[in-house]
């Protein structure tokens, strides 16, 4: 899984409450027309009412307690309230708590306005039943229990098939994070014939195609790299055979440039082992990262101030690390003293710093210069160097799980900057 990604930002999440909120909402919507579509529903149904009760109850000659008796059997039938009104709006008999009066307005079946629930009932001889429910207007709970079953259901029988689609969406995720972590073998698990599957069956194609293309590179670098070491050591030769002969400018001239092709060679070789490695493939050994740094820094008159830190890594690649960045800061430096620090820091790695006093590096250019075979706009060739020292110094660093940067120094120059993890103080 991605880091940073929270359980609500979850796809699987998401879609799964987006599913449960569309059954809550097409529940409250369903309740809601059903509560106020039922009083229309059962206006209906009054007039029918009216008329049973016109049949049921005692005719109007009766006296008021056979009517009263009369409508207190209906009270427990049908658990209401009711009074019983003349035509004129007098009342004739009740049972329960007293009802909202007759308004003297009414002229049909309906609702009595102004009531809770109150509903006058003109019967057919002309009298007037007002009634109201013992426990007012209830609320359809079964029908919102039946949606609540109903959403549990569908509930527990989407999640398997939502955390399915997304599960195949987080490996086909963490299978191309792989792969562009430089891992280019990586395939994805083809699952399934929809659209999931389609896109992993594509990125596999693609994946495949591009390591294809990057190892015949890596081929025809390597290749075309060592097949210039023949050619450039028959050069070689014929250039000593002949410095007798020669002008001793000229010989000069040609031995410098024999150097250099010697070293974009080598240096082309060790980038291209490089790329054909994948991180921390390699194998690791505890490196005296103190011992190379004073060793390296005598050989090239360097100021140094190390602690005794080793590391785990490949002791020949920390060399030339440090090798290149002392080259490069002598070569840009304008003579000026080159410092070199080593040190642990909190986290158990270490940082190597490399300054010199020279006219530094715009702020501008300080990540392109370790670009392969980028120069700076002005720097001239007669000062040596092929334009990969500081590309290999990023590579060999990246190898070890670390990192380079071109740090601004405090008062002129520049200073470059490792950092590399696993480093430990000897005591």
């Amino acid at each position: 899984m991605r880091k940073g990604i929270s359980l609500s930002h979850r796809l699987y999440v998401r879609i799964y409450l987006a599913l449960l909120a569309s059954l809550v909402a097409l529940g409250c919507m369903f309740a809601v027309v059903h509560w106020l579509y039922a009083t229309d529903e059962a206006r209906n149904g009054f007039d029918t009412f009216a008329e049973v009760a016109s049949e049921v109850l005692p005719p109007a000659s009766a006296s008021p307690q056979e009517q009263r008796r009369a409508l207190m059997r209906w009270r427990m039938k049908v658990r209401a309230n009711m009074a019983l009104y003349t035509p004129a709006g007098e009342l004739i008999a009740g049972v329960g708590p007293v009802l909202p009066p007759l308004p003297s307005d009414q002229t049909g079946t309906g609702r009595i306005d102004g009531s809770r629930g109150a509903q006058a009932l003109k019967l057919s001889d002309g009298r007037w039943l007002v009634w109201q429910r013992m426990h007012g207007r209830r609320f359809p709970v079964n029908i919102l229990l039946t949606l609540a079953a109903v959403a549990c259901v569908v509930a527990i029988g989407a999640f398997p098939v939502v955390r399915r689609l997304t599960s195949r969406l987080e490996r086909l995720q963490s299978s191309v994070d792989t792969w562009g972590s430089g891992q280019l073998s990586t395939r994805v698990a083809v699952e399934g014939k929809d659209e999931v599957a389609l896109l992993a069956s594509s990125f596999n194609d693609a994946a495949q195609r591009i390591e294809a293309l990057v190892q015949a590179q890596k081929n025809l670098l390597a290749n075309a790299s060592h097949e210039l070491r023949s050619p450039l050591a028959r050069i070689r030769m014929a250039v000593e055979l002949l410095q007798d002969q020669a002008n001793p400018a000229i010989s000069a001239e040609l031995r410098q440039n024999i150097a250099e092709l010697d070293l974009l060679i080598d240096e082309v070789l060790l980038a291209s082992r490089l790329d054909a490695s994948a991180q921390g493939s390699a194998t690791r050994s505890e490196v005296d990262l103190a011992a190379i740094v004073a060793e390296e820094c005598s050989r090239v008159g360097a100021v140094f101030d190390v602690s005794k830190l080793t590391v785990q890594g490949d002791a020949r690649l920390l060399r030339r690390l440090l090798r290149n960045l002392l080259e490069n800061a002598k070569r840009y430096g304008d003579d000026t003293p080159v410092k070199v620090n080593l040190t642990g820091n909190a986290d158990g790695g270490v940082v190597l710093d490399v300054c010199d006093g020279g006219p530094g590096v715009p702020a501008g250019e300080r990540e392109r210069i370790f670009e392969p075979f980028y120069r700076l706009p002005g720097a001239s060739e007669a000062a040596g160097g092929v334009g990969l020292g500081l590309s290999l110094v990023r590579q060999i660093a990246q190898h070890h799980g670390g990192q380079v940067q071109c740090l601004p120094a405090q008062e002129r120059g520049c200073c470059f900057r490792v950092s590399l993890p696993g480093g430990r103080e000897d005591a």
